[in-house]
């Protein structure tokens, strides 16, 4: 099984070497240990569409290399393409042109696979199979089917032996990001491991379809009592790793407009009744649907909002919802000194050098934005500005900070469609002034002392307990302490520089007085004079004038 990993591994570094190579990307291979994968003989066609690929530019040509490459990868682009403050915006704006497409396998082969992991044939479970998929991906497709008890739904099938496919892959990423982490981190992708792990993750979730079951059933609980939008019922026990069933939703895209003016409805209600079910989310429950592009929001006939595919969820804690709303606040506010607090709460790690750059920076974008905004400028601008700050100051920010921006995007993209004013920010403000307030009430203050006062007492508890182990240890000989002095090396140069001036400006005034003493002297015949004064105290004026000069051209170079 080793070997054959090996092997499978050892093709597919070659499979991805040619490509590298037919994309003008040799430097990558002749320069890193991917070299001794080179054939001897290897004919490169630097040839695409009648055009040279170096009239493309290196962006370009990156994400053509993820295109060949295959599902895997472009997936991988997709993800990260949602992670700005990782990559060089150029290289964010052509990931986010990749799109997920993969051909259908055949209706046969999605039986075998239901049966083969169900333990029961097509006709056991459903009174009703499409073999022609509605859809397809490049980890699954979905088909139309009706169980026997009568209730219309959707199966979602995993593709065969994909998983082994992305295993391979994932396992070959992970050992050219070790190869070649030298040159991304020149172009600056700034820890790409980091990346290929998080992707790993994901990537795991996806290929376990009952991970999106209990994404459905968690979203059915939390909206059990909502009568304007509709999450689809999964019917577990007939779904395992592989298959996914889902009641089936008749309605149509949120974007179908002449449907939904047949159908009586108002597309501006129904585009605001969407971003708030969407801002409700975020804001109140802190648990989101991450992917609400038009195909995964449908409206039914009466107007109810349908929410389908939940294979993409994002969380926030409870201290990054009042970030998240500080940061909109501020920016509604023009307020530069409360984004950029509330941003760096938001980080992971939110140490940042230049403090006063970072809020001219956030400054700029309020100006832009709020005080002098174009008519053009919304929550796709906004997403652009912030994440190119964000990458910036390197600032860490949790992965689902840049799934609510993106979604918020495309929702917008998606309400100007319905609705000719749709403004997003506006309706992002009540819902930041309302976390405001429950971040400052009485409950939240009340629960903030009682953990503050809980380590504390901990604390107390600790330290005695922490004491009593030291003396010991003390008594016994057995306490070792190590004590490392640092920055001394400077401090000790800067000494002996400052001795050395105080010795020659000490020098400098023994002379002076030396030779004013001795110019006092009774004159003699015998002594020799110039310029009026004896030969000794003519040396020592010009020694000390000497010194003198030396010392403040010294003082003036180190001072430049």
């Amino acid at each position: 099984m080793l070997l054959d990993q090996t092997v499978k591994k050892s093709n597919r570094i070659r499979e991805v070497i040619q490509v590298l190579v037919r994309y003008g990307f040799e430097d990558i291979v002749t320069t890193t240990a991917l070299k001794r994968f080179i054939p001897t003989q290897n004919k490169v066609n630097w040839i695409r569409a009648e055009k040279s690929i170096f009239e493309l530019t290196r962006w370009e040509r990156i994400r053509m290399v993820i295109e060949e490459l295959g599902p895997t990868f472009v997936k991988l682009a997709q993800m990260i393409s949602n992670r700005p403050e990782l990559l060089p915006t150029p290289l964010v704006e052509e990931f986010q042109k990749l799109q997920d497409k993969v051909p259908p396998f055949e209706g046969k082969i999605a039986r075998e696979i239901i049966a083969a992991t169900t333990g029961k044939t097509i006709s056991e479970t459903f009174s009703y199979f499409d073999e022609v998929p509605i859809g397809s991906a490049s980890i699954g497709q979905v088909h139309r089917a009706r169980l026997l008890t009568g209730e219309d739904v959707v199966v979602k099938i995993q593709r065969p032996k994909i998983k082994t496919k992305i295993l391979t892959d994932l396992a070959l990423m992970k050992d050219l990001i070790k190869i070649l982490e030298n040159y991304f981190k020149k172009n600056g992708i700034l820890n790409p491991l980091e990346i290929a792990e998080t992707f790993e993750k994901s990537m795991h979730n996806e290929l376990d379809y009952s991970i999106e079951a209990n994404n459905i059933i968690n979203f059915r609980k939390m909206y059990e009592n909502e009568d304007s939008f509709y999450v689809p019922e999964v019917y577990k026990s007939l779904s395992n790793k592989k298959i996914l069933v889902i009641e089936f939703i008749g309605g149509c895209k949120i974007t179908d407009v002449e449907q939904l003016k047949l159908w009586g409805l108002e597309p501006e209600k129904i585009a605001e009744k969407g971003l708030d079910i969407y801002l409700k989310q975020i804001f109140e429950f802190g648990y989101f649907h991450a992917d609400p592009h038009p195909g995964n929001v449908l409206i039914k006939p009466d107007g109810t909002v349908v929410l389908i595919d939940f294979g993409m969820t994002g969380k926030l804690t409870k201290q990054n919802k009042y970030a998240f709303a500080g940061v909109f606040i501020g920016l509604a506010q023009q307020d530069a000194k409360g984004m950029a607090i509330n941003l760096r709460r938001l980080a992971i790690d939110g140490e940042i050098e230049e403090m006063r750059s970072f809020e001219n920076d956030l400054n700029e974008l309020i100006e832009d934005m709020i005080v002098f905004p174009n008519e053009e400028d919304g929550m796709t601008e906004l997403t652009f500005r912030l994440q190119k700050i964000i990458y910036k100051y390197q600032l860490k920010v949790p992965g689902d900070v840049f799934l609510i921006l993106r979604a918020l995007a495309i929702l917008e993209g998606i309400g100007l469609m319905l609705h000719p004013n749709f403004q997003t920010l506006e309706f992002i403000k009540p819902y930041g002034k309302k976390l405001v307030k429950e971040q400052y009430s009485t409950k939240n203050l009340s629960l903030d002392l009682y953990y503050t006062l809980t380590q504390i007492s901990s604390l107390f508890y600790v330290v005695p307990s922490e004491i009593r182990t030291i003396i010991r240890k003390l008594r016994k000989g057995d306490m070792n302490v190590n004590i490392e002095l640092s920055g001394f090396d400077h401090l000790s140069k800067i000494i002996d520089v400052s001795a050395n001036k105080i010795s020659t400006a000490l020098i400098i005034a023994a002379l002076v007085i030396g030779s004013s003493l001795s110019v006092n002297m009774p004159y003699n015949s015998n002594n020799v004079y110039i310029l009026g004064m004896p030969l000794i105290s003519f040396i020592g004026f010009n020694l000390a004038l000497f010194l003198s000069i030396y010392l403040l051209l010294y003082m003036l170079r180190k001072r430049n």
